[in-house]
């Protein structure tokens, strides 16, 4: 069976954002883009004065019914297990928001970079180096911030 050959795309050959699921890609799939859609919805509502004010009521009713059922262990668990399911489905939701954040943040800042001429391009895409990288970039500049102004040059630190 013959495979099609498929070009990659302009984000591929700058490698600077994740090919995957990433929001960034979110028309590719109507699951995914459904999924996107739906975490934006409920990361912005989770955050709303309602959404505080609905989860200390219904601690407040929980606290409340208490005595009707004696502290039971019953009582306990009912509260534990509806935190523990509404934390572990909001940890994935959140993630999913957040990694969309954090694409359009990285794009924004490549932007600003190659738009400014005195910048280095070179930091573009810096979010997929290594720790081991990051490290010894960071090092470089803070080197180079503690040079005197006549001591520093345009490019980018060694």
């Amino acid at each position: 069976m013959p495979t099609k050959s498929v070009a990659p795309s302009t984000t591929d050959e700058l490698d600077t954002v994740p090919d995957t699921s990433s929001p960034a890609y979110a028309g590719r799939h109507p699951i995914t883009r459904l999924f996107d859609r739906f975490a934006s919805l409920v990361t912005r509502w989770a955050g709303s004065p309602a959404a505080f004010c609905l989860a200390v009521l219904t601690v407040a009713a929980w606290i409340v019914t208490g005595p009707i059922f004696h502290y039971s262990d019953g009582w306990q668990l009912v509260i534990n297990t509806g935190t523990t399911i509404v934390t572990f489905l909001m940890v994935f939701l959140i993630q999913q928001s957040q990694n969309k954040d954090s694409v359009a943040l990285h794009l924004k800042l490549n932007e600003l970079l190659s738009s400014h001429r005195a910048a280095d391009n070179h930091l573009i895409g810096i979010e997929d180096a290594s720790e081991e990288e990051l490290r010894r970039l960071a090092a470089a500049y803070l080197r180079l911030s503690t040079k005197p102004d006549s001591e520093t040059t345009s490019g980018m630190p060694t």
